[in-house]
């Protein structure tokens, strides 16, 4: 099936007689008519559902509609997208190991790898996305287990070059991780270009409506996990499962089977059956979300370029950018729905852009169906001066703005008068 009909129909079959639209199935438990099946569940000899921590049906059949859509062999739902991505990490890594990643990443995901899992013995050597990759080689240590990077970074919108970094890693027995949570499958497919691991904040587009909270990990099934030996954890015996190799017993399966059997069991970071519901109903309109995300934004975009009260505008999409050769070669179908820009006259005029909004929400999140914006050196980066702002990449006057799905005349007419009051 393509895409399209994957979004509506993939996931969940109903057989006679049963709901036609996926059930929530809000309960923490399963029952079983003997005491041996039950074991055969925990000894992983069986499949099936006995404690929604580790497994929900609901959550289930979104995992195998965006294992699809991604075009992996399986999909682990989690509770956040944070949760998803520190996942993706530590079911390969441990104390001791060291991770490669993009500057360009998400402030969260830049904290997460260069604070907190630096705490518990996972060092991480964040690199220049547009360095050669004789510059990125040189990041690389023996014991580096991974390389991470996003599509589209939120919020500097860099676009990766998937195919490099995959080099990059493969070329030293590792996996590449991506982040597509900007792009979604419906813009680009990372596992076409290379990535062996996928992650997702579902609570952005995928959701599409800001409703509920989640994540996702997807696994290709494309990386050999036991050519170079750096990963025991999936090949050689886990003694909290009787000894089971993951490699041997899952194959191709074998990194998502350990997240969810292990990770998961472990940890707890479960996604809640009604969030797994709502994501799905998000889902069923991705494909028809993401392009007018897109053409929404090229609107705004090229609206912005050409306006004298803007002192600069970053959108891939646009011919002028940096990275459009790279969008014609991973984005052909639209670089999403996010846009920075500065406002003339700095701080004080950006401020009062954003607060001369009338469609345009001021909000902290970004990416849902509809149109917001935030200042982050008033709002998120308030703590730093102007030129700590300028340090680390967020310009005093930056306003990061979301493309909703609104008639883009009226989104523009907002951004029109929010600039006249501005001035």
């Amino acid at each position: 099936m393509k895409l399209e009909t994957l979004c509506v129909q993939e996931g969940y079959t109903p057989k006679n007689g049963e709901p036609r639209v996926l059930p929530i199935c809000q309960s923490t438990t399963f029952k079983y008519d003997s005491s041996d099946y039950m074991g055969k569940l925990f000894d992983l000899e069986e499949s099936g559902f006995f404690y929604t921590r580790l497994a929900n049906p609901t959550s289930a059949a979104v995992e195998k509609k965006i294992a699809a859509l991604e075009g992996g062999v399986g999909a682990m739902m989690t509770s956040s997208g944070q949760a998803a991505t520190m996942s993706a990490i530590m079911n390969i890594a441990g104390a001791g190991d060291n991770v490669v990643c993009s500057a360009a990443v998400y402030g969260g995901t830049f904290n997460l790898l260069g604070v907190t899992l630096e705490k518990y013995g996972i060092s991480t050597t964040f690199v220049d996305p547009d360095a050669s990759l004789e510059e990125l080689q040189k990041a690389i240590k023996p014991n580096t287990k991974a390389v991470l990077g996003e599509t589209i970074s939120n919020p500097a919108l860099v676009v990766l070059d998937i195919e490099k970094f995959a080099e990059l890693a493969h070329s030293n027995g590792i996996p590449l991780i991506v982040d597509n949570t900007f792009a979604t499958p419906m813009l680009c497919r990372p596992i076409e270009f290379g990535a062996d691991i996928v992650v997702h904040s579902t609570s952005k587009y995928l959701d599409g409506h800001a409703c509920a909270l989640g994540g996702m990990i997807i696994d290709s099934g494309n990386f050999d996990w036991e050519a170079s030996g750096k990963f025991p954890g999936l090949t050689t015996p886990d003694d909290s499962y009787h000894g089971i190799v993951y490699t041997k017993y899952f194959g191709k399966s074998a990194y998502i089977s350990k997240a969810l059997v292990q990770l998961m069991r472990d940890m707890g970071i479960t996604p809640a059956p009604m969030n797994a519901f709502l994501l799905n109903l998000g889902m069923e309109t991705l494909h028809l979300r993401m392009p007018q995300h897109s053409a929404n934004a090229m609107k705004v975009a090229e609206f912005l370029e050409k306006d004298d009260r803007v002192s600069w505008i970053n959108y891939p999409g646009l011919k002028s950018n940096k990275y459009y050769p790279l969008v014609e070669k991973y984005l052909p179908n639209g670089a999403s729905g996010v846009v920075s820009f500065g406002v003339k006259g700095g701080r004080e005029k950006a401020v009062k852009f954003l607060d001369s909004l009338k469609i345009a929400a001021i909000v902290t999140h970004v990416a849902d169906a509809r149109t917001c914006a935030l200042h982050p050196a008033s709002s998120t980066h308030r703590q730093l001066t102007d030129q700590q702002l300028i340090d680390c990449g967020v310009s005093p006057d930056l306003v990061r703005f979301s493309v909703g799905i609104e008639n883009a005349d009226d989104i523009i007419a907002d951004i029109d008068q929010a600039l006249n009051n501005a001035q």
